[in-house]
Formats: C-alpha cells, sequence, structure tokens
C-alpha cells in the first residue's frame, strides 16, 4: 500500500481492519512521524527549524506564517493540513490519521487534543479503526486543553472554551464551552462576510 491508497481509504470513511495492509501501512507510517516529532521535540528549535519538520512530518510545505511551540505530538502527519497564520501552543496531541485541517488564523490552546479515529464497539473487532475527519474552521479560537472527537467540524470564527470537550458540530461564530460542550451564545461577529 502507498500513501495515496491509505489516504483514499481513511478519507473515504472506510474503517482500518486491525491486521489489514492499512493497518501495517499506518503503523508503519506512524514510525517515522514519531521520528520526526522525536527530533521536533529533542532540543531547541528556531521557528524556520520547527516549520521545516512540520513540513517533513506533513509531507508538504507549511506556510512561514505558521507558528508551533513545542513539544507537539503526532502520530501519522500525513493527513494534517495547516492554513496561514496557524498558531499551536505547547503540549497539543493531534491524532491525525483520519484527517485534520487547520484553518487560516486559527489558534490552538496548550494542551489540545484533536483525535480522528474511533475504535470498534465489538470487543472482537476492537483493534479495528473507524475514520472520521476533524475540520477547524479561519480564525477559530480554541482554549486550553481542549479535546475535539473524530468528526467534528468547528465553523469560522468559534470559540472554544478551555477544558470543553467538543463531540458534535460548532457553528460558525458560535462560542461553546463544557463536557459536552454546548453552545453558551454567539461571538456577535460575522465571520462569513470576510
Amino acid at each position: 500500500m502507498q500513501l495515496a491508497d491509505f489516504l483514499a481509504h481513511v478519507d473515504g470513511g472506510a474503517p482500518i481492519e486491525g491486521g489489514s495492509a492499512a493497518h501495517a501501512f499506518m503503523h508503519a507510517a506512524s514510525q517515522e512521524a514519531l521520528q520526526i516529532v522525536a527530533e521536533l521535540n529533542g532540543a531547541y528549535r528556531t521557528p524556520d527549524e520547527v516549520r521545516a519538520l512540520l513540513s517533513r512530518l506533513t509531507g508538504r510545505e507549511v506556510d512561514a506564517s505558521v507558528t508551533l511551540f513545542p513539544p507537539f505530538s503526532s502520530e501519522f502527519g500525513k493527513n494534517l493540513t495547516l492554513g496561514r497564520d496557524v498558531f499551536i501552543n505547547q503540549g497539543c496531541r493531534f491524532q491525525d490519521t483520519g484527517g485534520i485541517t487547520i484553518g487560516d488564523g486559527t489558534l490552538v490552546g496548550h494542551g489540545t487534543t484533536l483525535t480522528t479515529l474511533n475504535h470498534a464497539l465489538d470487543p472482537a473487532r476492537r483493534a479495528d479503526m473507524v475514520p472520521a475527519p476533524v475540520r477547524i474552521g479561519r480564525r477559530v479560537w480554541l482554549g486550553a486543553s481542549v479535546t475535539v472527537v473524530p468528526g467534528v467540524t468547528i465553523g469560522d470564527g468559534a470559540v472554544v472554551g478551555a477544558g470543553a470537550v467538543v463531540t458534535k458540530d460548532v457553528p460558525a461564530d458560535a462560542i461553546v464551552a463544557g463536557v459536552p460542550a454546548r453552545v453558551i451564545r454567539t461571538t456577535g461577529f460575522d465571520s462569513t462576510s470576510s
């Protein structure tokens, strides 16, 4: 299996069956990601060095406007897309195998976890994983220690309060908080017009 085949498989929502070729590919690819992440976190890196390592991790050029403060972890890397002017604070954990997209101008608070894989409910198939992407819009602010579960889309301009667990889609320009996250109010701004 090649990367393009694997990405087509997971981006189509097909399960990654335990012991399958896709499962083996995922585990092999994770070793490269873990090496890059260890290099990123192992010593001080300049902002340019951090971006270069992120480009290696994702397999695509990361814009010069992106800022990430290590430590950072990603178990796959090749299904992570970062927009322009994205800021990722310390201690974030991205499980991007199922696909993570972060839009332009988004701020990700420290200790945030983004997950994109669910395990099968059937105990006999527990090694199987079902991918579901996380999509974060433009100019979103995720507070500290936010958790976003697989399949969630967060709309442009939304704010997610610290410690929230986001289990369903968040409308544009909404402020959500809590466990599970609920809409508290709107920001009063219209992100769709700009």
